[in-house]
């Protein structure tokens, strides 16, 4: 027998070693043909079970699904721990079933999952423990169901939400003030419109963050109108918050809660007129720096007990605490005030103070709105008022050098105009502008030589030597007549100084 040599036994063992890893993946890539249910479509990471009318479900479910999707069909219980086959699990999307509970483990051992959709089922109520492993959790959808009441730590452990969707239910209240602490420090959409909600806690809701509030939808609600509404939807359209200008005509009130006397609480011809504007919560506060310089913006807060922590949310959210601060730039003080070392234009934005009592479980907010603004340069043109001034100083001097200096136009006038012109003699050169409102009656009146104002003397004709006035509307007005008497005057400015050429 011809014996192998030694590279030749090498080689053998490697194509052996070969065909086990090819018939070990054929194997596991059957298992896994084999795990994905007849029903649905496997497709890479993808899971598709949508519209099978199923019940309940697939039992088995291969370990590398990213996205399952089970919508449209008739489900109505999640087994507890299901989600413990699929480690990889990053979308589950469940609408549109017929759900109307979960079970104390039902969404367990998800981890990982980021996106989760339960919209269009009959959950009624959101208890506590849906949703305590979900710790990566960014977008929850649970908008048209039949949710009357959300429990106040139900969105406690959700620290990594972003957006929570419960529009089109039937809520009638909602614990705003579980946002107020640092618990979801990425919440920017919370929908609650289209509900039950006939009054709103504005004290709470306004001590929300400005981000939140900037993504709370409250519209299409059946509110009572009162001031306190008007007032902080007014101020939310005046910051210019996405949750009131995207849905402005959206936002109505029923006057004394009756369905058919509805008002637009942003229009501003409404019930809201004698709504006096309040300056507590509402009231923002308005400071500029310069570049460079540095500015200390305190935190006014309604809190003066000993135990208090504050935190800071920059223009860029931004999250600064006391003490330990990353940021060189900003430092929080002692009493709680925030220090903007060496002002830059990126600083610029609202500033949100957060004062929190741990041992009353309460806390406020307080925002500011910084500008950091460069200098002016000296070489600054007029201002518009100066410019008006001079303008109106130079207007007044021409209009007296038109009064008290026009120029005679003949040699002779002081000569002529102490001889009173005849008393029926039509001239075309009279002139019919008089220093003295036209004489009414009585021949004795003497005119005032004191006065120049200049009026336009009514046109007048003899007629049987009386003098007779002239109808304006005539079609051929004849020429203004001079007055007889020697206390006629010939010219406007022959009480002035005649200047001749």
């Amino acid at each position: 027998m011809h014996k192998l040599l030694p590279d030749q036994l090498v080689w053998m063992w490697l194509r052996k070693l070969l065909m086990l890893v090819e018939l070990f993946a054929l194997a596991n890539t059957s298992s896994h043909t084999h795990s994905c249910p007849s029903v649905c479509i496997c497709a890479s990471d993808l899971l598709s079970c949508v519209n099978q009318s199923l019940q309940q479900v697939p039992a088995v479910l291969p370990p590398t699904v990213v996205i399952l999707d089970i919508s449209h069909n008739n489900l109505c219980l999640l087994h507890n721990n299901w989600l413990s086959a699929l480690p990889r699990l990053l979308d589950l999307r469940i609408s549109h079933n017929q759900i109307k509970n979960l079970s104390a483990k039902a969404l367990h051992n998800a981890t990982q999952l980021k996106h989760l959709d339960l919209s269009s089922n009959h959950l009624e109520t959101i208890k506590k423990h849906f949703f305590e492993q979900l710790v990566s959790l960014e977008e929850l959808l649970l908008y048209n169901n039949n949710i009357m009441h959300v429990d106040g730590h139900a969105f406690t452990h959700l620290s990594s939400i972003r957006k929570i969707y419960l529009s089109c239910n039937l809520l009638t209240s909602f614990s705003f003030s579980s946002m107020q602490n640092f618990s979801h420090p990425h919440l920017r959409t919370l929908d609650l419109s289209s509900n039950n909600f006939s009054l709103i806690p504005t004290e709470e809701v306004m001590a929300l963050p400005a981000y939140l509030k900037n993504g709370l939808y409250l519209h299409n609600n059946p509110l009572t109108c009162d001031c306190s509404l008007y007032n902080m939807f007014l101020h939310w359209a005046d910051c210019g918050f996405s949750s009131v200008e995207d849905f402005k005509e959206d936002h109505t009130c029923l006057v004394l809660g009756k369905p058919r006397a509805f008002v637009k609480v942003l229009n501003r011809h409404n019930n809201f007129e004698n709504c006096p504007l309040t300056n507590g919560v509402f009231s923002e506060l308005h400071l500029r720096v310069l570049v460079g310089k540095s500015l200390i913006i305190p935190c006014n807060s309604s809190l003066h007990e000993e135990s208090i922590n504050y935190v800071w949310i920059s223009s860029r959210y931004e999250f600064i605490k006391y003490p330990g601060n990353n940021n060189q730039s900003l430092k929080i003080h002692s009493n709680g005030s925030l220090e903007i070392k060496e002002a830059q234009p990126w600083n610029s934005g609202i500033y949100l103070c957060i004062a929190i009592n741990k041992r009353l479980n309460h806390n406020t907010t307080y925002e500011v709105n910084v500008t950091v603004h460069y200098p002016k340069y000296e070489g600054e043109p007029f201002k518009t008022g100066l410019t008006t001034l001079l303008g109106c100083v130079v207007s007044l001097i021409l209009v007296l050098m038109y009064l008290y200096l026009t120029p005679c136009c003949c040699c002779n006038c002081r000569k002529k105009s102490a001889t009173p012109s005849p008393p029926y003699e039509c001239s075309a050169k009279s002139s019919i502008l008089s220093t003295t409102p036209p004489a009414t009656d009585g021949p004795n009146r003497k005119t005032s030589s004191n006065k120049h104002v200049v009026f336009l003397e009514p046109i007048k004709e003899v007629q049987n030597g009386k003098i007779k006035q002239v109808d304006p509307n005539a079609k051929n007005p004849k020429v203004l007549q001079p007055k007889p008497d020697s206390e006629s005057i010939s010219s406007v400015f022959s009480d002035l100084p005649i200047m001749s050429l």
